[in-house]
């Protein structure tokens, strides 16, 4: 009889600790004597699982990994086989192909499906366990949007990255007496901005929880003219709109595809250097922030999820994302998660630090 296979996959945008999550679980399962699973890895994410295209992950293929960015499955953000877009009579169409990745899995000898993944990868894990596979899923986003865990692994990497780069412009800004306006991901909510720009000493943070009035950040940037103090640093998220304005949107929605977001850095610096006739530059970290080995806390926080994973497979667990509740890690109901994103709430005491502190929020 065919040895019986744990599977996973990594969807949506690529996070710094993928790789430590799947060394972790590989391992997890190879100590665990109660636990006689083979282990797969479908590439390029839901596609992959499409195309039964996968590798075979043990010691060997996982080894050397823990510290690498990205992951060695890739991914893919666009692939949702219950809306998937396949050719059929010489047109592009959508298409429900679910039962042929659940006929792949089964073809496989596949009896849990491990998903990693942010809203758009768990709201298709949740719709698979629907279909009576045994799904386990992992949160992942860099934008740490994800509601029922404290934190998401990759989102600490990408704070940190933005904050060193915060650290090197005040130096630039300062010399020149220049405003650096700083674009971050964060397409809906403000936590990359947010926490970046108050450890960095951004002067103003716009995040798309608050439209901004532009007239008030330059206000700001006026007011520490007037205090000596020449040079200003805007941080702002993707997302972010003015209140009188749109968002800015770098590429339309395709099918199968999503609106790509981009540009408001470049209209917020246009609209301030307007306003306050000060030479203003814009850095764009974009995917930057998605890159590169992960931080100590992103590390240790998808290696406890990798580890978790087993273990909620060896409790007998189903339907559930492993999520971070500090000291612990709880399994939460993927029809919890599902489609419930957690912004930035706007009385909590991290924007509190940063209005004590005297941050322009733009409103």
């Amino acid at each position: 009889m065919a040895r019986k296979k744990i599977a996973i996959l990594t969807g949506g945008g690529d996070a710094p600790g993928l790789n430590a999550v799947i060394y972790a679980l590989v391992r997890a399962i190879i100590n665990n004597p109660s636990l006689d699973y083979g282990v797969i890895g479908y590439k390029f994410g839901y596609r992959g699982l499409y195309n039964n295209e996968y590798m075979v992950l043990n010691h060997n293929t996982t080894s050397g990994i823990l510290h690498r960015g990205g992951t060695i499955l890739y991914s893919s953000n666009k692939d949702n086989l219950f809306d998937y877009l396949v050719e059929e009579n010489g047109q592009m169409v959508k298409k429900n192909v679910s039962d042929k990745a659940v006929q792949n899995m089964k073809d496989e000898n596949v009896e849990v499906l491990v998903v990693l993944g942010g809203d758009g990868t768990l709201t298709s894990a949740r719709d698979f366990a629907r279909k009576g596979v045994n799904v386990i899923g992992v949160p992942k986003t860099i934008d740490n949007d994800l509601k029922a865990t404290d934190t998401t692994f990759g989102f600490d990497t990408a704070v940190a990255f933005a904050t060193d780069a915060l650290d090197r412009l005040h130096s630039t800004a300062e010399s020149h007496h220049r405003i650096m306006v700083v674009e971050v991901m964060g397409r809906y909510a403000g936590w990359i901005a947010l926490h970046a720009g108050i450890s960095g000493g951004a002067h103003s943070i716009l995040i798309p929880e608050i439209p901004f009035d532009l007239k008030k950040v330059a206000a700001k940037v006026i007011k520490r003219d007037n205090e000596g103090r020449q040079y200003s640093l805007v941080l702002v998220a993707e997302g972010a709109k003015p209140t009188d304005g749109d968002l800015a949107v770098a590429a339309a929605a395709e099918i199968g595809k999503a609106e790509r977001l981009g540009g408001i850095g470049e209209r917020v610096a246009a609209g301030l250097q307007e306003l306050t006739g000060k030479d203003c530059r814009v850095v764009v970290l974009g995917h930057l922030l998605r890159g590169g080995s992960p931080t100590t806390f992103d590390r240790l926080a998808a290696l406890r999820f990798g580890a978790a994973a087993v273990r909620a497979l060896d409790e007998g667990h189903n339907g559930v994302m492993v999520a971070l509740a500090y000291p612990d890690v709880d399994y939460v109901p993927l029809t919890e998660v599902a489609g419930r994103m957690k912004g930035v709430p706007l009385d909590c005491d991290t924007m509190k630090t940063g209005r004590d502190m005297g941050i322009s929020f733009g409103d």
